[in-house]
């Protein structure tokens, strides 16, 4: 157990504290007992807009390989929810994989498949269900030893079940299936970190009703929907691809070349990043702002 020295605690900002993943620095001072003095640089840390805020992110998890995205084949299905923990995990150069539970139950592998086309392409998806182990297998399988694999999903969809069975023991406790509503119910209620035998480290998360985008980066935004093969010819170079004469991409998606479902999911999170990048402007001249007035009243304090 460890308390955060004052000058970690008051010196940073919140999404700068410790997180699961962090190394540290500390200093014990009583059996089992210590004090974080420092925290060392992070590198793959996955973020997520603090819920009820505009711009403040919040850590997940740092020093991350690989983001298990794990969606249940039920009625909680959604890919669009997907694409946000897909593009989160893109931008901090974190490889994201798709973990499709439940695969026992009644589903429509049609239905499935072509909605997610556009995913398929770009990063691995596998079909599993605890019920049938040889589904695991090939999971386990890519999980290499050292590796900090982070798992992402909502409640109920089976994280902590998945985990257990790749370790091949209870590690974590888990619920039976709702029968009123037919869903999982969320067990795990904070991060915690699981070493593999003889192979990497597994962090389970709590499920999330909602994952806010924290990311600007609206460019890899069109890579990972396939928008920007279409707009580079496009008749002007900043067109929003809304209602703009000679939209390459609006184009695109009247002929069929680009799924409907994909072009309004695309547009729906990237005015949400942009939403993100403007507050973070906006918090950043307030905090230029505020070092002009410090500065000037420590001038004037000397004289």
């Amino acid at each position: 157990m460890c308390e955060l020295s004052g000058n970690v605690l008051y010196g940073r900002s919140s999404f700068e504290l410790p997180c699961t993943g962090d190394w540290i620095i500390f200093q014990p001072f009583d059996d089992n007992k210590g004090i974080i003095i420092d925290i060392l640089p992070r590198k793959n840390t996955l973020y997520r807009r603090k819920s009820g805020t505009i711009s403040d992110r919040q850590a997940i998890a740092s020093h991350i390989d690989k983001a298990f995205i794990v969606q249940s084949l039920d009625a909680n299905f959604s890919v669009r929810r997907t694409e946000r923990f897909m593009f989160q995990v893109l931008e901090e150069n974190i490889q994201p994989i798709l973990i499709l539970t439940k695969s026992d139950v009644e589903f429509n592998p049609h239905q499935v498949d072509e909605s997610l086309k556009h995913i398929v392409r770009q990063i691995p998806v596998f079909f599993t269900s605890i019920l049938s182990p040889e589904t695991i297998l090939p999971v386990r399988k890519f999980v290499s030893q050292g590796e900090s694999i982070v798992f992402v999903g909502s409640s109920g969809v089976g994280k902590s079940s998945l985990i257990n069975v790749l370790c091949e023991r209870t590690v974590f406790l888990t619920a039976e299936i709702s029968k009123s509503s037919g869903k999982g119910r969320h067990t795990s209620t904070r991060r915690e970190m699981v070493l593999m035998d003889d192979s990497g480290i597994l962090i389970d998360t709590p499920g999330v009703r909602e994952f806010d985008l924290a990311s600007d980066n609206s460019s890899a935004l069109a890579n990972m929907f396939d928008v920007s093969d279409f707009a580079e010819s496009c008749r002007f170079e900043n067109c929003m691809h809304v209602d703009e004469p000679a939209c390459a991409v609006v184009e695109a998606v009247n002929r069929g070349l680009l799924e409907p479902d994909v072009y309004r999911s695309y547009l729906k999170l990237r005015q949400e990043s942009w939403h993100f990048s403007t507050s973070e402007y906006e918090k950043r001249k307030r905090a230029k702002s505020f070092a002009r007035i410090s500065d000037e009243a420590k001038r004037i304090k000397k004289r």
